[in-house]
């Protein structure tokens, strides 16, 4: 749980140095940059791991035992699905998790970028936390509850209420853009739940972020976008993004969700846009209006009832 509230921190303050970032470096070049940082912030790990591993007798992994315990009974060895023998593969699962999560901050980066605010991209990106449920009912057919309906409409008038100030026409690009990231972060986060349970959290992050630091870069070189002397000057926001937002909090995430069922996981993790906001307030001098604020406020509410059990807990329950 700890895991996942330090996520939340982290990745809020990150709005921040996203926007810092954007001042000298396109979307794509700065993903770029913050992946491969990411991605060499677990190396160490990876090496320490394989010492250790090559130091102890060889035993069963979590991702083995979960992987024999997915098997139905007609699963004998060997006779193993071919659909379930790629899932099961870490290199698959990371290439899956890192092509959403390439999408997704491609197109939240761009959302950055075009809307020039940490505080609104949180919250539109913290739409997130609504969506997973919502995803989960369409295509893993879970059960949702009826406050997860009032936390829609709260998030929709929410969003009414600090994007949407002139008539739709004042509906902008970038939140547009920032809608499409929080379903795709939603995706990201259910896959994780499904697949990454058979994958070690080190190795299905590094492998993730590979995967989205590749296919920035060849954005960047395609678009010639590559300009390292905007990435000197925005050091610091980088840093922050690639081993704080990414290397760590990605992985934070990882290794939480393993452990936390995905809505309270998504609980835990809506904080982010209440630290975008703080951070966005302290660090860039951002100040909403009453509208937007009351807006951010329903948002944040709805993220929240989307979390909420549907039953009530047995402390609370009449004899």
């Amino acid at each position: 749980m700890f895991c996942l509230l330090l996520t939340a921190l982290i990745w809020g303050f990150a709005f921040v140095a996203q926007v810092q970032g954007m001042d000298s470096m396109s979307p794509l070049f700065f993903n770029a940059t913050r992946f491969t940082l990411g991605a060499v912030s677990l190396v160490p790990i990876l090496l320490w791991q394989r010492g250790r591993s090559s130091a102890e007798p060889a035993e069963p992994s979590a991702a083995d035992v979960s992987a024999a315990n997915d098997l139905t009974p007609g699963d004998a060895a060997g006779t193993v699905p071919q659909w379930k023998a790629w899932l099961a593969n870490p290199v698959v699962v990371s290439v899956v998790c890192g092509v959403v999560l390439f999408t997704a901050s491609t197109l939240q980066q761009y959302g950055i970028l075009y809307g020039k605010s940490a505080g609104r991209a949180g919250f539109l990106t913290a739409l997130y936390i609504v969506m997973v449920p919502l995803l989960a009912f369409v295509f893993l057919r879970r059960r949702i509850g009826v406050l997860v309906g009032v936390a829609v409409v709260m998030s929709i008038a929410g969003f009414y209420l600090l994007c949407i100030t002139d008539g739709f026409g004042s509906l902008g690009l970038a939140d547009i853009l920032l809608v499409f990231t929080a379903v795709l972060f939603a995706a990201h986060i259910l896959i994780i739940d499904e697949l990454g349970a058979k994958v070690d959290a080190i190795k299905l992050s590094f492998g993730q972020f590979c995967t989205t630091a590749v296919l920035s870069w060849a954005g960047s070189l395609i678009e010639g976008s590559v300009d390292w002397a905007g990435a000197a000057h925005s050091w610091m926001p980088i840093l922050y993004a690639g081993i704080g937002s990414v290397g760590i909090a990605y992985t934070l995430q990882v290794v939480g969700q393993q452990w936390v069922p995905p809505t309270r996981a998504s609980l835990l993790m809506s904080l982010e846009s209440f630290f975008s906001a703080v951070g966005g307030a302290i660090f860039l001098g951002e100040i909403m209006t009453p509208r937007g604020y009351a807006g951010c406020a329903l948002i944040f509410i709805g993220t929240l009832l989307a979390q909420a059990p549907s039953k009530l807990p047995e402390f609370m329950k009449r004899d």
